[in-house]
């Protein structure tokens, strides 16, 4: 990620130790610091904030002046953080790799022709993240429109994720977008292996751990956007004057070996669209 925003920043203009210093904040998964890290950040005086994931909203209760370009795979005006996309109002802005109810949609769509016979798909939600209730609503829609059952599987916390994957029965599972699963993608990802579960993720780097199959845009994308616009911010733009960077490209990512493992035939027609397919 922070070779990708390092990128963002130099297309800006601005290279890390030569025009700008980056200091760099990490919780190490106790969401518990990040308001005392916000705060050390704005006692600091900083020109700008970088917030991944769902850190904005430390940062947004930390500060309402300087400004804050997030990163986020959560839709920016559902959750809260900006009034509009295109007039973002207030200290923030950033860019998003999330695109609504048509990617579950598009991601069911593909389950089915990956597993023909799918009838009862299981979502893993993480019930406190402010995206999960409009997501579980999209998920209805879209599981309507394909004809699957749905059921939700609620993680709480990172010890609950073992326990779901015993308990889920279901033909196929789907994960919903949300920074606490983009932060424990081996053990998601070592669950569906145990329980023999073809599962769509949202981004690829799921399936470069060793997933099935991934249909979204990229992260990475993010964080490059996210550092043009932290360069901009410097050069004296204002965040309200920079609409919230949504997604242009979506790619599928297919894993062979994991497909061989469970016993899948991918279509050929799959193969021919995918934008990468990993051996």
């Amino acid at each position: 990620m922070a070779v990708a925003f390092r990128s963002g920043l130099q297309d800006a203009g601005y290279e890390e130790g030569r025009n700008v210093a980056v200091e760099y904040r990490w919780a190490e998964d106790h969401n518990d610091r990040l308001p005392a890290l916000a705060a050390d950040l704005v006692a600091r005086g900083v020109a700008a904030i970088v917030a991944g994931g769902g850190t904005w909203v430390a940062a947004k209760g930390a500060t309402t002046s300087i400004p804050i370009i997030f990163t986020t795979g959560l839709d920016p005006v559902r959750t809260g953080m900006v009034k509009s996309i295109n007039r973002p109002e207030a200290n923030l802005t950033g860019a998003t790799f999330y695109s609504g109810g048509a990617i579950i949609a598009k991601q069911l769509e593909l389950l089915r022709q990956l597993v023909p016979k799918v009838a009862v798909v299981a979502m893993l939600v993480h019930p406190s993240s402010t995206s999960a209730e409009p997501q579980m609503q999209d998920a209805v829609v879209a599981a309507r429109q394909n004809g699957v059952a749905l059921h939700f599987v609620k993680i709480a916390d990172a010890p609950d994720i073992d326990a779901a994957f015993t308990a889920i029965q279901a033909d196929a599972l789907v994960i919903a977008v949300d920074p606490f699963f983009d932060s424990r993608a081996t053990q998601i990802v070592a669950g569906s292996a145990r329980r023999r579960l073809p599962t769509m993720y949202y981004i690829r780097e799921f399936v470069e751990a060793g997933g099935l199959v991934s249909y979204g845009a990229s992260i990475l994308e993010s964080y490059r956007q996210a550092g043009v616009y932290a360069g901009r911010i410097l050069a004296g733009a204002k965040p309200a004057e920079l609409p919230v960077v949504l997604p242009t490209k979506f790619e599928l990512v297919i894993n062979l070996k994991t497909a061989k493992g469970l016993g899948l035939m991918i279509p050929p027609s799959l193969l021919t669209t995918a934008d990468d397919v990993i051996e």
